[in-house]
């Protein structure tokens, strides 16, 4: 249990920083399809006998190296990333063919599975969280300034192009250190819903990376304990606790506005 803790902290507090940026950028597509490259690397991984997060990651940046070249203009963007992601499970699917053994540690990605991580993974995921807020903390002000005045920006000289690019890499490594806790489907659960959430009850972006960490905390020790005394998998119930969170915030916010 203690592990599980830790390496749920240490996501809720990543994915809570960058999943501001997913929402407010509009990236939640860009996202989910990074977790679905990102499983394709994991049963390549486990086909050249490697540890299923090498694949992730090498996958995962790919994507994000595909997702940047092919994105250019906001029009082609959902072109490109379905492009991407339609390639990548492509080649997952022939990894998977290729492995004469029944891959558990792939399939069990689908789903995330924190209950039994071991102290050596909660490691590599905590390192791998410091290097990803290190990357998104050096691109910060830049990275906000963009976000919320495009514009401004552009007309300012920002790099618009590499910093969407560096933010995909960020992206990619959040989503991949995501992954072997809640799994590529229901990596939505602390990367989009939580932090979309503390957009709509924020009053400034400071406060909402705040309040999207604390509320990625709550669901992601609240799944844990509620786990332990009950027979649901982890990853449903803290699926379900973000879910409830977006939906509460949206009610509360239409309620103040009415």
């Amino acid at each position: 249990m203690q592990n599980a803790f830790l390496a749920s902290g240490a996501i809720a507090v990543l994915t809570g920083v960058v999943g501001i940026f997913v929402v407010l950028r509009a990236n939640s597509f860009a996202a989910h399809a990074l977790a679905q490259i990102s499983f394709a690397g994991a049963a390549g991984a486990v086909l050249l006998r490697l540890e299923p997060l090498w694949g992730l990651i090498a996958f995962a940046l790919a994507g994000a190296a595909g997702l940047g070249v092919l994105s250019v203009g906001g029009a082609r963007r959902d072109a490109a990333t379905a492009l991407v992601m339609t390639a990548a499970l492509g080649t997952g699917a022939l990894f998977l063919v290729l492995n004469n053994t029944y891959a558990t540690s792939v399939f069990s990605l689908l789903f995330g599975s924190i209950v039994g991580i071991s102290r050596s993974a909660v490691a590599g995921t905590a390192v791998l969280a410091l290097i990803t807020l290190a990357m998104l903390g050096a691109l910060f002000r830049p990275m906000l300034f963009a976000t919320v005045n495009l514009e401004g920006a552009r007309a300012r000289g920002v790099p618009l192009t590499r910093l969407n690019s560096a933010f995909l890499v960020c992206l990619a490594l959040a989503a991949a250190a995501t992954i072997p806790i809640v799994g590529s489907l229901l990596v939505f659960a602390l990367l989009v819903a939580p932090p979309a959430a503390a957009t709509l009850l924020a009053k400034n972006p400071l406060q909402a990376v705040v309040l999207a960490v604390v509320l990625n905390l709550t669901c992601s020790w609240g799944g844990i304990v509620i786990a332990y005394y009950t027979t649901l998998p982890v990853g449903f119930i803290i699926s379900v606790l973000a879910a409830s969170t977006y939906l509460a915030a949206r009610v509360y916010n239409e309620r103040v506005r009415a």
